[in-house]
């Protein structure tokens, strides 16, 4: 089938579309080495679309995108749609074991990467059962294909797959209460429903605007971000493919002058920290900011708003929903509350027994409206406990006010958001009890001095290793979490104690740590 409007598969409304009404010379796409329009971004993936073939990978096989972002990650994740071949984006601050879970977890037969990330992984990959191909973009080191090299396989022209709405398009893997990444599958008709709620109705998303989000590709909230909203209209994104830091993301917001900003809380906080930070943060078209993925402290919103002139629209999303479905608005903002429902989506708030709470009252939030996933791959029963017909259950408390706001008030089981991204503490208490020194260790959430929440680790020393200097096996055990699991899941205070209150059956009592000063 010839790319058309009836074609369900999402490559032709957010990409063909805009060629075949004529905007193909508008900009698409900019990183620091490479710009691309929307006609040279689709003759790439038709190349990327036709040159999986070449290599026999099949419709709805699965290929991993573990990618800096730069114009490639557009180009590999549309020209697997084309070919009906599922794109997995992963994290690529991930270590190294957990990576090899989700390539074969997924069954990835291919593995796109860029190149600084093939030196761990490299020695591993040959144990991987169903990888066939490694795809480097830079510089190959060994037996690896160079991203240009398989694009030159590919032919000019490839028919794009006749895919439905419903069909699977992307798998992003979600992390829950024991750590393990989900692959969650979502389908072709979600990208653009989200499109069409968020991006449409609260971002408010224009064919003029030029986006940048320091939220990754490979996170849901970051491609949302960066490729779904804008290629909905036709409009600019620029990548930046290095950390965000307050420095790096300044010196885009100046140079670049995006007209959206999409951040963290944790982001939010260290830019405010930077003097530099002036109206518009730099950038004389900024007109609107976004934040998700923990919620934004008030004093934050309003600090921001006041150095900037830009309002932040706090919201809450999850990779079950793909993007935000709850969320503050441009002229309906109330800082210390998440907002109302993004039109398209209902909520409620429900006890254990799945009863609605009063308002005031906490419970966990579910969601019905048009994004939500398929379900978890090969995990039937937290597909049951997350998917329940049409509801989503988050796993996030939250109470509602008399005027129909949302207030965050935790999580169900114990897990934090850090840096907007999910971090289990029993994942932290592992690797802390992986150290020689450490007998055993439990992990709780505690804000830090802007309110974002960051992990607190109680430890109780092996007894050979009492007597040692405490503030050096600090530092020592935050390296070890790092090296273990991801720099950003370290506990960032740690309290050497004697032991750990438990309860009769030897249960850590986590609510009498979370107690203490």
């Amino acid at each position: 089938m010839s790319e058309n409007a009836a074609n369900g598969n999402a490559v032709d409304y957010f990409l063909d579309r805009h060629v075949r009404e004529g905007r193909g010379d508008a900009p698409a796409f900019a990183d620091p080495a490479r710009r691309l329009t929307y006609a040279e971004l689709q003759a790439e993936t038709h190349r990327f679309s036709s040159a999986l073939g070449v290599c026999g990978i099949r419709r709805e096989r699965r290929v991993a995108l573990m990618l800096a972002d730069t114009v490639e990650f557009p180009i590999a994740f549309w020209g697997c749609l084309r070919a009906g071949v599922v794109p997995v984006p992963v994290n690529t601050l991930l270590p190294t074991s957990i990576v090899l879970h989700i390539l074969a977890d997924s069954r990835a037969e291919a593995l796109f990467l860029s190149a600084p990330l093939l030196p761990a992984l490299a020695p591993s990959l040959g144990s991987l059962r169903y990888l066939r191909h490694v795809v480097v973009v830079g510089e190959a080191t060994g037996g690896e294909k160079r991203f240009a090299d398989f694009l030159a396989t590919g032919a000019e022209r490839d028919e794009t797959v006749a895919a439905p709405a419903d069909e699977v398009a992307t798998w992003f893997y979600s992390s829950g209460s024991t750590g393990q990444p989900k692959g969650t599958r979502h389908v072709h008709g979600s990208l653009r429903a989200t499109a069409e709620t968020y991006g449409a109705q609260v971002l408010g998303i224009r064919r003029d605007d030029v986006v940048f989000s320091a939220a990754k590709l490979f996170f849901a909230y970051g491609f949302g971000n960066s490729v779904i909203f804008p290629m909905s209209v036709g409009a600019a994104t620029v990548l930046l493919p290095e950390r965000p830091t307050p420095e790096t993301v300044l010196a885009t917001l100046r140079a670049h002058r995006p007209s959206i900003f999409h951040g963290v809380p944790t982001l939010y906080a260290a830019l405010l920290a930077q003097e530099a930070l002036g109206p518009g943060a730099g950038s004389d078209r900024l007109r609107r900011c976004t934040s998700a993925g923990e919620p934004l402290p008030e004093h934050i919103g309003r600090a921001w708003r006041e150095r900037t002139g830009v309002d932040i629209l706090d919201g809450i999303g999850s990779t079950e929903m793909l993007h935000i479905f709850l969320s503050n608005r441009p002229g309906d903002i109330r800082y210390g509350t998440t907002g109302r429902a993004v039109p398209g989506y209902e909520l409620r708030i429900v006890e254990t027994d799945g009863r609605d709470v009063k308002d005031g009252e906490p419970g966990e939030l579910v969601v019905r409206g048009p994004t939500a996933a398929e379900g978890y791959w090969n995990q039937r029963d937290k597909s049951r406990r997350t998917f329940r017909g049409e509801w989503t259950y988050t796993g996030d408390v939250y109470s509602r006010d008399a005027d129909g706001y949302y207030r965050y008030n935790g999580r169900n089981d114990d897990m934090m958001k850090v840096s907007g991204i999910w971090v289990s503490p029993f994942e932290v208490e592992e690797a802390l009890a992986s150290h020689p020194s450490v007998l055993e260790a439990a992990v709780v959430g505690r804000a830090d001095a802007d309110g974002l929440t960051k992990p607190r680790a109680f430890v109780v020393l092996r007894p050979d290793a009492i007597g040692q200097d405490e503030a050096a096996l600090r530092e020592e055990l935050k390296a070890h979490v790092k090296e273990k699991i991801g720099p950003w899941k370290y506990p960032r205070w740690i309290e050497i104690t004697d032991s750990l209150p438990k309860t009769a059956t030897g249960k850590i009592q986590r609510f009498r740590l979370r107690e203490m000063p």
